[in-house]
């Protein structure tokens, strides 16, 4: 089996001689598909963070580097443990995405139902336990969601990101036609406005310096597109709230400007929502919160509920995606077009799928 295999910073292999895993009794078999390169993994590929380093293994997965990358993923079942019961209502043959996220079950948060608040949490991609740029993944049941015919495996691949964007605008509680701000376009920026305006809410303005993503945060429903480095942004907020601000505002940028904008840019009460995984630690103006009774939120991934939502949205067409797939690529090429191109030409791209299965690879080229 081929997977690309993660040993440290800037060293990623593909091997090619590598065993199927074995489906478990209780466990699913699928074919990958699709995978989306995340930013979370370009992350890993500059400087080791989340991904267990060699000799201290992931308390769930027990495995530690090298591990196969790779956590947004579609593909297609082949083989069903015969202990999976038939209530899952799943076949040979079902097109899936799959719920990446590893817990514990029994910690408090994971007992509470916040499984992304997990004490020991992780990731396939990630932590071990198999990844999706591999030709196999085994994963539980309740991580297999059946994607109706209406959607694409590419979309399928697009399944995980949109989660946690519906997660984070289901966290900042906002109202059907109030209005927001969105800090940085990449991918988990434009998936917030998709999901903003597939939840009904009114006016978003999209902050991003990058022109093809000014240019997707209008296609996508941004009603105002500001760019950081030509104009305050904070001022021109005021201006278009008259004085107020905005109730709700989403960092997906994580840099030192994007946590003073969006505070500053939201009302008296008004919510920021974090989205962003931060490098280093930020100086933060705690007063522009304690002022004005803001309220600052961290927001984590998704919940198995999550990926329900998007799931129904695609289907019903609330949802449509397909412009952020800005690139399909092989797996032999996934380091030169993929990983490389993501962090070099940041300009041309925004959702790099990889594509796995030979049938995939047909329908590509």
């Amino acid at each position: 089996m081929r997977a690309l295999r993660y040993y440290g910073p800037k060293d990623l292999r593909l091997e090619t001689d590598l065993p199927e895993p074995k489906c478990g009794s209780r466990q699913v078999k699928i074919q990958n598909a699709f995978v989306g390169i995340c930013g979370t993994d370009l992350h890993e590929y500059h400087s080791q963070t989340f991904i267990p380093k060699h000799g201290a293994p992931h308390p769930l997965s027990k495995e530690s580097a090298p591990v196969t990358l790779g956590h947004e993923i579609s593909g297609t079942i082949v083989e069903i443990g015969s202990d999976v019961s038939s209530s899952a209502e799943l076949k040979v043959g079902d097109r899936v995405a799959v719920f990446p996220l590893l817990y514990c079950r029994t910690c408090e948060p994971c007992k509470s139902g916040f499984l992304n608040c997990c004490v020991d949490k992780g990731f396939l991609g990630l932590s071990g336990g198999g990844g999706g740029l591999s030709d196999y993944i085994c994963v539980q049941p309740e991580a297999v969601f059946k994607l109706p015919d209406s959607i694409s495996l590419e979309v399928g691949a697009l399944v995980e990101p949109l989660a946690v964007a519906w997660h984070a605008v289901s966290q900042s509680a906002i109202s059907a036609s109030q209005p927001s701000l969105v800090f940085g376009t990449g991918p988990i920026g434009l998936s917030i406005i998709q999901c903003l305006k597939a939840m009904g809410a009114g006016d978003i303005i999209a902050v991003e310096t990058v022109p093809r993503r000014q240019q997707l945060a209008k296609e996508f429903g941004a009603s105002h597109i500001l760019d950081p480095a030509q104009v305050n942004v904070t001022d021109v907020v005021r201006e278009l709230t008259g004085g107020n601000g905005l109730p709700v505002a989403f960092d997906c940028a994580g840099v030192p400007l994007s946590v003073e904008v969006t505070t500053r840019s939201v009302c008296a009460r008004g919510v920021i929502v974090n989205v962003a995984i931060w490098e280093k630690p930020v100086n933060f103006a705690l007063n522009d919160l304690v002022l004005y009774e803001r309220k600052y939120v961290g927001c984590l991934t998704y919940l198995l509920v999550d990926f329900g939502h998007v799931i129904h949205a695609l289907r019903t067409g609330h949802l449509k995606p397909e412009s952020m797939i800005t690139s399909k690529i092989p797996l032999e090429r996934v380091i030169e077009d993929g990983f490389e191109a993501l962090m070099n030409r940041k300009e041309e791209h925004i959702k790099v799928l990889v594509g796995l299965s030979a049938t995939v690879l047909k329908s590509m080229f």
